[in-house]
């Protein structure tokens, strides 16, 4: 929710914030492309989405359940932990996201950089 929140407001004000380690070093973080995935989800345009953060875009339904869960377990039970599934999963995804941060800055694959809107 935060994400479209970001994005509907890049799209009302034209104003994104850029990614200070990409200005900084010239290298993809795992977060560039986030602003433009946002974007893209509002418009339904899956594939934009896609091109501009693939990590993110496939993290999303995951981070989403995880979310839920922890949402229901708290107003159920109070518990605000995660549970050892959860806790595993966003293991996972942090993992997922370094790795991802580090081979789309690698020549062979370059097709992971963001999609850069001209």
């Amino acid at each position: 929710m935060a994400g479209a929140g970001y994005g509907l407001f890049v799209r009302i004000t034209g104003v994104g914030i850029p990614c200070p380690f990409h200005a900084l070093t010239g290298w993809y973080c795992p977060g560039c492309g986030i602003s433009r995935l946002c974007l893209a989800l509002l418009r339904l345009d899956f594939a934009a989405a896609l091109q501009s953060n693939a990590a993110v875009f496939a993290l999303l339904p995951v981070g989403t359940a995880v979310l839920c869960a922890w949402a229901v377990q708290y107003i159920r039970t109070g518990e605000q932990g995660l549970r050892r599934w959860q806790t595993v999963l966003v293991g996972g995804m942090i993992v997922v996201l370094l790795l991802f941060g580090l081979l789309r800055n690698l020549p062979a694959f370059s097709f992971l950089a963001p999609l850069v809107e001209e």
